[in-house]
């Protein structure tokens, strides 16, 4: 039964997604009970849990400005194993040594650093039109090209309850596949791993923290009860506010640039006192770019 009302106000909502289910079920979710449109920043494969930051309505513009930012994980990697998706839900191959903690310290900051990473084939990458893993589950043989993406840490925590597993905390930018660094880690190390388990405890500033469950989405809350839920799109901009004159700002919101002072970069604006979007400040000139109220 689809409701009635609609969600007025406009922003994020911070889910813990739990392993096991499809990022897009959460999504789908939302747009129901908010009766607006909504998608994920980031997506979490069905195994992994943790922080899926959903955007609703016009705060699904701002992804783009996310998209590199950073992630951190905990991760538990499973040595002497293969799969064909690179983690424990693909079709496993036993094989390979167990290394010890001293040996994976001493190769881990190879792993760091502004790196080509192949993705994994069973990934949503897109090949002439078709995800990758959709040619993968049907047999197709394909190439996928390397990726840059940026690594800034992975650190050992220690031995995993996961017989001949270790726990990592990763911390990279956007798009960096932690099963490929599961993969790249047990080369480095002469033998295999696979991704057993994955929380992202953080995606730029959501954090595990303030996370609602999905437990709670399902109990079906009221409108009123959601906006209780709901972090507003201008607390989340890591962006300065741009100060223009009353007579400046009507030209701003009728499309025209304005001259300014503020060196070049992207700002947050007020329209008649109240938060409107992003503009633009390009060598002097300052113009609105991005609505999201």
């Amino acid at each position: 039964m689809k409701r009635t009302e609609k969600l007025q106000k406009l922003g994020f909502f911070n889910v813990h997604k739990p392993s096991g289910m499809v990022s897009s079920k959460v999504v789908n979710k939302l747009k129901w009970l908010t009766g607006v449109p909504c998608g994920h920043m980031g997506t979490l494969d069905p195994l992994a849990s943790g922080v899926l930051p959903v955007g609703v309505g016009n705060a699904t513009r701002l992804f783009d400005y996310f998209l590199n930012k950073e992630k951190e994980y905990v991760a538990e990697f499973t040595f002497g194993v293969a799969s064909d998706t690179l983690d424990s839900t693909g079709e496993l191959t036993y094989g390979g040594r167990i290394p010890t903690a001293q040996e994976i310290q001493a190769v881990l900051p190879s792993l760091t650093g502004d790196v080509l990473q192949m993705p994994p084939k069973y990934s949503a990458k897109n090949v002439n039109g078709k995800r990758g893993y959709e040619l993968a589950r049907a047999g197709v043989e394909f190439e996928l090209q390397p990726k840059a993406v940026r690594i800034d840490s992975v650190e050992l925590l220690g031995e995993a309850e996961t017989e001949n597993a270790y726990n990592f905390k990763i911390r990279c930018g956007g798009g960096t596949y932690i099963r490929s660094i599961a993969r790249d880690l047990a080369a480095a190390l002469g033998t295999n791993a696979v991704m057993s388990k994955l929380l992202r405890t953080k995606s730029v500033v959501f954090t595990l923290d303030n996370a609602i469950e999905f437990a709670e989405l399902e109990k079906d809350p009221s409108l009123a009860e959601l906006e209780n839920f709901l972090i507003p799109t201008e607390s989340v901009l890591p962006f300065p506010k741009l100060c223009v004159s009353e007579s400046d700002e009507k030209k701003l919101f009728n499309g025209m640039a304005v001259r300014t002072e503020f060196p070049d970069g992207t700002y947050t604006i007020d329209q008649g006192g109240q938060f409107y979007g992003l503009a633009e400040v390009t060598d002097g000139k300052a113009k609105t770019k991005t609505k999201l109220c």
